[in-house]
């Protein structure tokens, strides 16, 4: 992280940190593809338990762990205004939040998910699977959470390379363990969807300790000195972390849980609907990490700068992102949407879910415009710690807007299951132009000034 002096410079350091952190979401969300991926070539049924499970797994995992997400501006702000003796707290007190988060929603799925599965009208092997899932992939929350942490902690440093490197290794993992799991290889059982979320379960376990050996032993990481001489609990430190950071969750589980809320109304359509569902939503999502990694480094670079007072680059690295999010979204709709089938044919052989999967790609081509705008906006809104505003506004657009008008569209019109997805469309373009309004407002409000 330094100061740059010119446009070019500020594309340059854009691209160093972001292209190190489109690669390690890409890494970490191969978990979840790869479940996706390899439990449809298991069975439908399977795959149709794995999406169920997935939906309830995804919003509340990452409603939760988007509290962490505070870390990266609050440590990238310290650094911006030379207050490097306050990292270590920050961090450790963040370890023990993420402890407290990952039991939390251990507790949440261990005592309820049996509850929430029978409310919905699912054919038993399939909720089966979905239970069996989602259990398994609990066992991986402690490390999940943990490792989000320092992985905010690490990139906030501008050393998104080092969380590229460690993420890089859970594709292969996962992939390794899903192959013995899901399909019984080796003398292992034969998990089918179960298997999946146990192979997770492992992998965050190993990135983790991976992670933590980096951080204790290699600079500049190890000069912080983490793991050594603990702080006590401190409810203010949580606090400070919460307050950014709550705002940030609500906002993403409302953002994700939408994709959830659709997966269970398209139960009532049957077990093809579901699984064609999850294909598109699958592949999409990983489209998705590429503004949400510029999202990412939006939130690096504006919230340093403005710690250091420099509130006119904050306001170039800001839009800087949000252009170079909607260049790469005419590629990714153009991918979705002329490579339908062949995408379609990668996950399934049943000839009824490829068909109803070609058919939602083509609305998932059409809200990656919006995904480019509302992603980039987000993330310098956090580095400016503008968070609160930001939440009610992706709850207005996603829950307000968004899902009524798929109900809608769905229950009283012919669209039928692909209703649903032209509400998605909706709240996602009410989000981007809300939350582009409120990003224009606070730049405005802080005005232009160079220097302190």
């Amino acid at each position: 992280m330094h100061e740059t002096h010119s446009n070019r410079e500020k594309i340059k350091l854009l691209i160093k940190i972001v292209a190190p952190i489109l690669v390690t979401q890409i890494a970490m969300y191969l978990v979840t593809f790869f479940d996706i991926y390899m439990t449809a070539r298991y069975g439908t049924d399977d795959l149709a338990g794995v999406s169920i499970g997935s939906s309830f797994w995804v919003p509340v995992y990452i409603g939760l762990a988007g509290i962490l997400m505070s870390i990266t501006p609050i440590v990238a702000q310290l650094m911006g205004a030379k207050k490097k003796e306050s990292v270590k707290e920050a961090v450790q007190q963040g370890i023990y939040l993420a402890i407290l988060l990952a039991l939390i929603v251990f507790l949440f799925f261990y005592f309820f998910i049996d509850s929430l599965l029978g409310f919905m009208d699912l054919e038993p092997v399939v909720a089966d699977v979905a239970g069996r899932y989602i259990f398994a992939m609990s066992i991986g929350l402690i490390p999940l959470f943990v490792y989000n942490a320092l992985r905010s902690y690490i990139d906030a440093l501008g050393a998104t390379r080092v969380t590229m490197v460690i993420t890089l290794l859970s594709a292969p993992i996962n992939v390794f363990f899903n192959y013995l799991l899901i399909f019984g290889k080796f003398g292992f059982p034969e998990l089918g969807g179960a298997g999946a979320g146990m192979a997770s379960a492992i992998t965050y376990w190993l990135i983790l300790l991976i992670a933590a050996i980096i951080i204790h032993t290699q600079n500049p990481f190890s000069g912080y000195g983490i793991f050594r001489n603990w702080e006590k609990i401190s409810l203010t430190r949580w606090k400070e972390i919460s307050r950014i950071g709550v705002p940030i969750g609500i906002s993403i589980f409302a953002e994700t849980s939408i994709f959830s809320a659709v997966t269970f109304m398209l139960a009532v359509y049957g077990t093809v609907t579901i699984a064609a569902h999850q294909i598109a939503l699958n592949f999409t999502s990983l489209l998705y990490m590429l503004p949400l990694s510029i999202s990412m480094g939006a939130t690096i670079l504006v919230g340093y700068e403005v710690g250091a007072g420099r509130f006119k680059d904050a306001k170039l690295y800001s839009w800087l992102s949000v252009g170079t999010a909607i260049v790469i979204s005419f590629a990714s709709a153009s991918i979705l949407f002329f490579l339908r089938e062949p995408i379609a044919e990668l996950y399934s052989s049943d000839p009824a879910v490829i068909n109803l999967a070609v058919q939602f790609l083509v609305f998932a081509a059409l809200f990656q415009l919006s995904d480019a705008i509302q992603a980039p906006v987000q993330g310098a809104l956090r580095g400016y710690k503008d968070v609160n505003i930001t939440f009610i506004m992706a709850l207005i657009s996603y829950w307000v807007i968004g899902l009524p008008v798929g109900y809608l569209l769905a229950r009283f019109t012919d669209y039928g299951a692909f209703g649903y997805w032209i509400g998605l469309i909706a709240g996602l373009t009410a989000g981007a132009v809300t939350l582009s309004i409120r990003l224009l407002s606070i730049q405005k409000k802080l005005g232009s000034d160079t220097v302190k």
